[in-house]
């Protein structure tokens, strides 16, 4: 049976053609002042076409030298952020997993113990934790941002990966431990695999997380070989002119390894916040 389409319909529809369009002028921005020379950027409006198109941004992001290097920083991200998701998911699925099993006050009160990690913030730890990454030589490496991450993210990881894994059904579980698995197998091939759609929630929002962190790099890898993209961005911002091109260049560069993951984890992602259990 077909409905009548009324002028209700007719309204509901403008307003989301509106509320799209509102939503994408920013990357319409993003993308005309990316291709504009750097005087037309600076002058133009932002959301006029460029007179000409200019990639000159682009070609000065991918060859500037030192930390003004899209490519390097883009490379230092990348290493941070799958060290930190890596072990985010290996550590915190484990966690999640013991909390979840031992039901009573130790798992509660762990359990309690990773959420208000997630209250709290960071910055009434961080000279302490400067000092310490300072003292064992771990400031403005990878391998300390990646431990530093790690700390800062596991109660949220664990958080996302205990509500699946107290609905695991445990008689998988039982059956492989009659048949001689032990613990460590059992978790491997029986319960991980259950737990893929907080895998890819923990993954990607965790990810989006530390590759668009701009505040904790600048603090702790300041000056080293180590800059990740939101800092190297941020060279680029003069006290007299900011080359608004060459910021949007990198903006642009810097989704594509972030959007081509989203692509391939978006099933899981969506899956986790559904609450489905399904791999």
């Amino acid at each position: 049976m077909l409905t009548k389409y009324r002028l209700s319909t007719l309204i509901r529809e403008i307003i989301l053609v509106l509320i799209g369009i509102a939503v994408l002028i920013p990357f319409w921005i993003l993308l005309v002042t990316a291709f504009k020379s750097p005087l037309e950027a600076a002058s133009s409006s932002a959301v006029a076409p460029p007179m000409v198109f200019d990639a000159s941004g682009f070609v000065q992001a991918v060859s500037g030298s030192g930390n003004r290097n899209v490519l390097v920083a883009m490379l230092n991200s990348t290493v941070i952020t799958a060290g930190s998701v890596i072990l985010l998911i290996l550590i915190g699925s484990i966690a999640a997993y013991t909390i979840a099993r031992r039901p009573g006050r130790l798992g509660n009160a762990a359990y309690i113990g990773f959420v208000v990690g997630i209250i709290l913030p960071f910055q009434l730890a961080m000279l302490p934790t400067y000092v310490a990454l300072r003292s064992i030589g771990l400031l403005g490496s990878h391998v300390g941002m990646i431990l530093l991450y790690t700390g800062l993210l596991m109660p949220l990881a664990v958080f996302l990966y205990t509500g699946f894994a107290r609905v695991v059904p445990a008689d998988y579980e039982e059956a492989a431990s009659i048949d001689g698995a032990s613990k460590f197998r059992i978790f491997v091939n029986i319960v991980f695999p259950l737990l893929a759609p907080a895998t890819g929630t923990v993954a990607i929002m965790t990810g989006l997380i530390v590759w668009n962190d701009f505040f904790t790099p600048l603090i702790f890898l300041s000056g080293s070989k180590a800059t990740t993209l939101p800092v190297m961005m941020y060279s680029f911002v003069g006290e007299n002119a900011t080359q608004w091109n060459v910021i949007f260049a990198v903006v642009i560069l810097s989704m594509i390894p972030i959007l081509t993951f989203y692509l391939f984890a978006q099933k899981k992602f969506i899956q986790g916040f559904a609450g489905g259990m399904k791999g």
